[in-house]
């Protein structure tokens, strides 16, 4: 005859809460139906959210990263017009050098909270000077492809020292620049111009 042994039942402490029906402790269905539900945004809140995030990710774009500049005047024609709104990249000096014909957009070296578009011309170390207004570099005549309007004033050479650079406007009878205020120093350079995405009929990547 084969007995079976039927384990003992321990009887609840006196204040314990009792077993649930599942017996390992974990919640049955019936005490899962009683928890509050866990929080969710609301639509409107989670679109507030997204927009907040969108307008803090383009303020640190463009203090650190891509500025919006609007061309005011005609210095810069025929390559730019009045109004044209411009990509400025300021991070690319941080890590090259600046390259002749390079559009910029500088800090006025006589009034810093003004902005200026130009072209960079001369380099550290080199001997700009204008012939008839022709352009020559280190002695000799420099093509310029991008089709400067030129007047017909001469410019003594002059050497570029280290840290500067020298520009012009290419509208040179009107345009305020390095003639007028000197070399720029390569700090005052706020970024490098590299596109032109206004208006659309005259986008462009220079």
């Amino acid at each position: 005859m084969v007995g079976f042994l039927e384990t003992p039942r321990t009887a609840p402490e006196p204040g314990s809460a009792p077993r649930t029906a599942g017996g390992d402790g974990a919640p049955n269905a019936a005490d899962r139906a009683g928890e509050p539900r866990p929080y969710r945004p609301s639509l409107r809140v989670r679109f507030l959210r997204d927009v907040l995030r969108g307008f803090l990710l383009i303020v640190l774009l463009h203090l650190f990263v891509v500025q919006v500049s609007i061309v005011r005047g005609e210095s810069m024609q025929p390559c730019l017009q009045d109004g044209d709104r411009l990509l400025v990249d300021r991070v690319s000096y941080s890590l090259t050098p600046v390259d002749r014909f390079d559009v910029v957009v500088l800090r006025n070296p006589r009034d810093p909270s003004v902005d200026y578009v130009k072209r960079v011309i001369g380099l550290p170390g080199d001997v700009v000077e204008l012939r008839d207004g022709r352009l020559c570099v280190n002695g000799a005549a420099v093509p310029e492809s991008f089709g400067p309007i030129h007047d017909h004033a001469d410019l003594p050479p002059v050497t570029v020292p280290p840290g500067f650079c020298f520009v012009l406007g290419d509208n040179r009878p009107v345009s305020c620049d390095s003639r007028e205020f000197g070399f720029v120093a390569l700090t005052l350079l706020r970024g490098k111009v590299r596109a032109r995405f206004w208006p659309p009929s005259r986008v462009a990547v220079f």
